[in-house]
Formats: C-alpha cells, sequence, structure tokens
C-alpha cells in the first residue's frame, strides 16, 4: 500500500497538530503519540511533518489485502482521533474528521466514528469497513467503560457454564477461532480435563489447536478448594490431562493434540498460583499455558463488538 507524498504529509501534519484542530505536538510529544500506538518510533529531532511522513509510509509498506490498510497504520489513526484528544473549539472531533477525510478520500477510504465513539475506516471502492485488531490497553470511551462495567458486575452473577456459553465463546468466535466446541458439564467423562477446545488457522494455513480450562472464581495455590476459590493444583492435573488426549476435528478427518493450553478464570488468577503451576510444568509444558483472568476478560470484551447478555439487571 502506497500512498502520494501530498496525502501522508497532510496525514503528519495532523498526528503533529500543525492542522487546525489538532493538538501541537513537540518532538517529545510525537514520540509520547507513537509509544501510545504501541510503535517504538523515537523523533531524532528532524522536520516533524517529514518525519512523522516517513514512518507512516513504513507502516502502510506492511501487508495487507486488497482495497485494506494495515493495520498499525488504522491503530495510529484511531489513537489519533481518541474523542479525548479534542480541542476546545472542536469538542465533538466534526472538523478534525473533516480535515482527516480530505487526504483519506483521495486514497480512496473515509474515516467515521462508530456507536461506541471509536473511530472507523471504510474503503470508498467496496464500501466495506476496514477490521482492525483492537488493543484491550487502549483508552476507553465512557460507552466502553459503561459495558466493562456491567460486564463486571455480570461475571460476579453468572455460573461457570454462563461465562462459557455467553461471554467465552462469542468472545473467541469475534477473535478469528474456528470451530468453537464446549464440552459441556453433564458428562464430565468426556472432558479430559477440556471445557472448551478450538482451532486458529494460520496466514500459513497451518492450524494450532487450543483447550481452555474454565472456572468462575479467583485461582489460588491454597491447598484446597473452598467456595468460589479453585486450588491451583486442580487445574494442573485436569491442565495435564489436556495436554495429554487427543481431539478429534471432523473438518480435517484427523484426531490431533492440543497445542496450547488456556486456564481462564472469572476471578484474579494469583501470581503464586502462576508461579506454583510454573514450577510443576516442564519447560515445553510451560511455553504451552496461557493464563487469562477477569481482567482480560473485561478489556477483550469492552474493545470487541459483542453485547454484554442481557438476562441481568445492572
Amino acid at each position: 500500500m502506497k500512498f502520494k507524498s501530498k496525502n501522508l504529509r497532510e496525514i503528519a501534519e495532523c498526528i503533529i497538530g500543525d492542522k487546525n484542530h489538532f493538538n501541537y505536538k513537540s518532538s517529545m510529544y510525537i514520540s509520547e503519540f507513537f509509544e501510545e500506538c504501541d510503535l517504538p518510533f523515537k523523533h531524532d529531532g528532524s522536520t516533524r511533518w517529514a518525519w512523522t511522513s516517513d514512518r507512516l509510509a513504513e507502516l502502510l509498506a506492511e501487508p495487507c489485502t486488497e482495497n485494506t490498510l494495515p493495520v498499525k497504520f488504522v491503530h495510529v489513526l484511531r489513537v489519533l482521533m481518541h474523542k479525548s484528544e479534542a480541542t476546545e473549539d472542536d469538542p465533538q472531533r466534526h472538523n478534525a474528521l473533516v480535515e482527516l477525510n480530505k487526504p483519506l478520500s483521495r486514497e480512496g477510504y473515509e474515516a467515521f466514528y462508530g456507536s461506541d465513539n471509536n473511530l472507523y475506516i471504510k474503503s470508498l471502492i467496496n464500501n466495506q469497513t476496514i477490521k482492525t485488531i483492537e488493543s484491550p490497553h487502549r483508552i476507553f470511551s465512557d460507552i466502553e467503560i459503561k459495558k466493562r462495567d456491567q460486564l463486571n458486575i455480570y461475571l460476579n452473577m453468572c455460573s461457570e457454564d454462563e461465562l462459557i456459553e455467553n461471554i467465552l465463546l462469542p468472545l473467541f468466535r469475534v477473535l478469528g477461532f474456528q470451530r468453537i466446541t464446549a464440552a459441556g458439564h453433564k458428562d464430565k467423562a468426556l472432558e479430559y480435563g477440556k471445557d472448551i477446545w478450538m482451532k486458529f488457522i494460520l496466514p500459513t494455513q497451518h492450524i494450532i489447536y487450543f483447550g481452555i480450562q474454565v472456572k468462575n472464581g479467583k485461582l489460588d495455590s491454597s491447598g484446597i478448594s473452598k467456595g468460589s476459590n479453585y486450588n491451583i493444583a486442580e487445574i494442573y492435573n485436569q491442565t495435564t490431562m489436556m495436554l495429554g488426549h487427543e481431539i478429534f476435528d471432523s473438518e480435517t478427518n484427523k484426531r490431533v493434540l492440543v497445542d496450547h493450553a488456556y486456564i481462564i478464570a472469572g476471578g484474579e488468577i494469583t501470581k503464586a498460583a502462576r508461579n506454583w503451576l510454573g514450577g510443576k510444568l516442564d519447560a515445553n509444558r510451560r511455553s504451552q499455558i496461557i493464563f487469562m483472568d477477569r481482567d482480560d476478560i473485561l478489556n477483550l470484551f469492552t474493545v470487541n463488538k459483542i453485547d454484554v447478555p442481557k438476562n441481568q439487571i445492572y
């Protein structure tokens, strides 16, 4: 993907604040901006717009499909246009959006705000909105903060099965996992330590298989499970079973082993529990374990377009 020099300069001038309705950024603040975008760019003191244009050109050079824009480039624009960066004369960022769309439209794209107040970009050629990988660590809008609070209340009240069916399954589907299958809790003998298994297809078409062990409470390293607190030793036994048993993928008609195990808790996974499990597993097995606790669930669910279940009163 390549933009004309004039259009790159105009977008760069939006970033550094040389355009009306954008906050001015000196060298230090330009570096801080790209750090906020999770990019390692540090301004070297050279001409601000030229240096920023070069960085944008680097991002545009990354691979992407036809009529789309590279994910990192889109993320930079989303950070730039966050409503919290509004100027006093343009509180809703309408004028800033007009300025940004001047160079974008000449390249065949249009930026717009969604119902969640985040920026989205669509192609003017096929009218398709460009999909982005949402960062769960970015600043949340007021609407997203309310959504996160509602989900937090739901997690305090839901059962383990509701956590799986209403939260985790929709979340993993949106994140691009396939063949997501919940084992259910009616016949524990059939689970082999797995509550869910799923697969992820890499761009090379290789397949990675995941097993998931879910608990709706807190995971700690206490001697026994109490109430909503689960002993990590129980999870260790179930995880070992998960990584040692085959699953059948009906789409490929093959039996395969799980490559990685997610350990997911609706509450906190304490540092002591993580360390205990890490000490029990050898190096190869440790690399197969991925932890996800309540904060991870809340943040991922919030930034992706999934509705909080409506069967609770908030």
